[in-house]
């Protein structure tokens, strides 16, 4: 039985296995196609004609040799070229026995048993180094799918790549925009932030007007009065001197120059309350200097309450001021430690005069405005005994914009401006102590 024709199916469909898919699969598969089919049909004819055994093994041997030759010379094949390393031993072999067989038999018979045992090895030489090539087509294989998955892999992760940058210009584009129209927005507040705060310190200056009218009538009342009085002193002394009683006129200058005395001293007052408003009105220069912050919170204290006494004529309450003489004058802004002390005056006005509404009986509307001197700080107290504040707020009432006040009477941001005044204008503090149906207390720490 000559087993070179079932070697050949095997190479053949080996190969059309191996090289399925390639460029030149279409020609070559009908050929390894053809092959194999001629293979099977020697094989069969070597089985059934017995007799020409010798003749069919030499066709063998040279088909064999041929398809080893056909494997090395075609380049197409060179991925299959490890089949020549694994038949070619064999091929060789069994052609050298056959010839052997034919030209020596003697010498064939004499050494029967080497040459077998040639061919065993020849055999298994083949079966060996087809195991490793069928290993290693296996790793490669493996290779091979991890370089197909790995590119598959980085298609995908080429594609999310693009995918993911158009989404991130798509946003940047986004952001970019929403970047623009909140620019604008923030100018807007601004702007109109910067109208409230105006409109805020204009509201305050309309809380003092009629206080500053009230405040300033006295001083130019006694103005007038004494200059009256003066104009008459001295057509008297003009009498006297005409008489020649030089002493009477003396007198008389003595009571003139007392009199322009206080004149002077009252029209420096009417002087002070106008630069006061002055200054209350202008946008702050954010410049220090020496302040009698008693002073201060006195004047603010009876301007505010003779303001709204004035736009109110029901409105009444008990003013109880305690100041501590010893602080003298501090380094403050005065305009604007003013506008905030106003702000604090004008809010426990407010809550007691709306707890007034209530009709409690026995209840007195009361406002106690208060100074102390620490070690490194000046405190200053605004206290009332209105309705207080609930907890639930107390720590929003700095917010800028939150108001308890009904809409339209307040624009939330005094006790906010009141705070970075304090805070950031001043270093100090601001806090709130209250307590609900009792009052509120606000003191305000100034370092010295």
């Amino acid at each position: 039985m000559n087993f070179d024709f079932l070697l050949i199916v095997f190479v053949a469909r080996y190969l059309r296995t191996a090289l399925k898919n390639t460029q030149q699969n279409s020609v070559w598969d009908d050929r390894l196609k053809l092959a194999m089919y001629v293979a099977i049909a020697l094989f069969v004819a070597s089985v059934i004609f017995r007799d020409a055994e010798t003749i069919m093994a030499w066709v063998g041997h040279l088909c064999l040799l041929g398809c080893i030759y056909i494997l090395y010379k075609e380049t197409f094949f060179k991925p299959a070229k490890s089949l020549i390393v694994a038949i070619l031993p064999y091929a060789v072999v069994a052609t050298i026995i056959q010839f052997l067989q034919l030209v020596l038999p003697s010498f064939y018979r004499g050494n029967h048993s080497m040459v077998d045992s040639l061919k065993g090895f020849a055999v298994l030489w083949g079966i060996g180094v087809w195991m490793v090539t069928i290993k290693q087509k296996k790793e490669l294989d493996k290779t091979n799918e991890k370089v197909v998955q790995q590119e598959h892999d980085n298609r995908i992760i080429t594609a999310m790549k693009d995918e993911l940058e158009v989404q991130v210009a798509e946003r940047t584009a986004e952001l970019t925009r929403q970047k623009e129209a909140l620019e604008t927005a923030l100018q807007e507040l601004q702007s109109t932030q910067a109208q409230l705060i105006q409109s805020e310190k204009m509201a305050s200056l309309g809380e003092l007007t009629a206080g500053i009218a009230h405040e300033i009538q006295n001083p130019l009342n006694f103005v007038n009065n004494f200059s009256e009085v003066s104009n008459e002193l001295i057509g008297e002394m003009n009498e006297e001197l005409s008489k020649g009683d030089i002493a009477e006129a003396m007198m008389i200058a003595d009571d003139i120059r007392q009199n322009l005395e206080k004149i002077n001293h009252h029209g420096k007052r009417a002087d002070a309350i106008v630069k006061g408003m002055l200054q209350h009105s202008r946008s702050s220069n954010s410049i220090k200097e020496p302040t009698d912050i008693n002073k201060l919170a006195d004047e603010y204290f009876r301007l505010a309450y003779h303001g709204l006494r004035a736009r109110d004529k029901s409105f009444n309450a008990t003013l109880k001021t305690d100041y501590d003489e010893t602080i003298g004058n501090i380094i403050i802004i005065p305009q604007d430690i003013g506008r905030v002390i106003l702000n604090l005056i004008t809010n426990a006005f407010y809550v007691v005069d709306e707890k007034r509404k209530f009709g409690i009986e026995g209840y007195e509307p009361t406002v106690f405005v208060s100074t102390k001197k620490r070690i490194d700080k000046v405190l200053i107290s605004v206290e009332d005994n209105g309705n207080g504040i609930p907890q639930s707020i107390v720590d929003k009432i700095f917010q800028p914009f939150f108001t308890t006040k009904p809409s339209g009477q307040g624009t939330g941001l005094g006790l906010s401006m009141s705070y970075d005044i304090v805070t950031q204008g001043h270093g100090g503090t601001i806090k709130v102590e209250t307590a609900v149906g009792k009052g509120t207390t606000f003191i305000i720490s100034l370092p010295i």
